[in-house]
């Protein structure tokens, strides 16, 4: 049986309603409600619900970008909540991410070289020297020419954009990739051949993989197994053809009837 990187075990994150002059909590958001799951390495897991489902709040409380209220999390059997400054660091370089916006994701005033060879400096894995050439090297991994280091982000069209943010992404060798919506901003041709990019650079760099999608057109080209959230849960899971093929809650019925010859290939 395949060792697991991650490990979730009855996740809660909350969020305070805060009412009156003094912003007294009335209540929580109860975003992430009890959920539990584990990746295995080398596997890709589907995330799959509707926006306000709880799937991006799960995968920020991952990250370490939402704190959470109820249960643990551990990569590598380490507890993310208990982590040193040293084992920190060493997790960021672990775990990386590409959101949904690529437009938002990258800084504007630099150019793809300072965006790609920031990290691997950060973390002293090359030289400034030795990290430009690391840096062509990424985007060749991505499918882009190593000429365009000295230029800037919005000289690119969206899947362009999103291809140097995978490249950052996997600047550090991370074995864990959150992909969080990561095509869903694409139109459906390089979506296609942007689904195709992750999985090649899956295999090549043997990675483990969280997808993030409310699209179960999507998540069937690449995911293996598949987890479906509604309301801060989970309510269905399987491989991705027992869940795609014999759905057993209606709420996953409903997913699936919003998308068009499930499991014919988008492109």
């Amino acid at each position: 049986m395949q060792e697991n990187i991650l490990q979730v075990r009855d996740l809660k994150v909350y969020f305070p309603i805060r009412k009156g002059i003094f912003a007294r909590t009335c209540g929580y958001v109860k975003a992430v409600d009890g959920v539990s799951f584990d990746l295995r390495r080398g596997e890709t897991l589907g995330v799959v619900g509707e926006s306000g489902c709880g799937k991006s709040t799960t995968s920020r409380a991952i990250l370490g970008l939402n704190r959470p209220c109820g249960g643990s999390i551990l990569v590598d059997g380490e507890d993310i909540a208990h982590l040193s400054r040293d084992r920190e660091l060493a997790y960021r370089r672990k775990v990386q991410v590409v959101f949904q916006d690529p437009n938002a994701s990258l800084n504007p005033r630099h150019t793809i070289r300072e965006i790609l060879t920031e990290g691997i400096v950060y973390h002293n894995l090359a030289t400034p020297d030795q990290a430009k050439s690391r840096a062509e090297e990424l985007l060749a991994e991505v499918g882009m020419d190593g000429d365009i280091l000295e230029r800037y982000p919005h000289e690119f069209s969206g899947g362009q954009r999103q291809r140097i943010c995978i490249a950052r992404a996997i600047a550090l060798r991370p074995q864990l990739l959150i992909c969080d919506e990561a095509v869903s901003a694409l139109d459906l041709t390089i979506r296609a051949q942007v689904l195709d990019l992750l999985s090649r650079l899956k295999k090549k760099l043997s990675l483990s993989m969280l997808f993030i999608t409310h699209d179960l057109g999507v998540v069937q080209h690449i995911a293996d197994r598949i987890i479906v959230m509604n309301k801060g849960k989970i309510v269905e899971s399987g491989s991705c053809a027992e869940v795609l093929k014999h759905p057993r809650e209606e709420y996953t019925k409903y997913l699936m009837a919003s998308v068009p010859k499930i499991g014919k290939p988008l492109a």
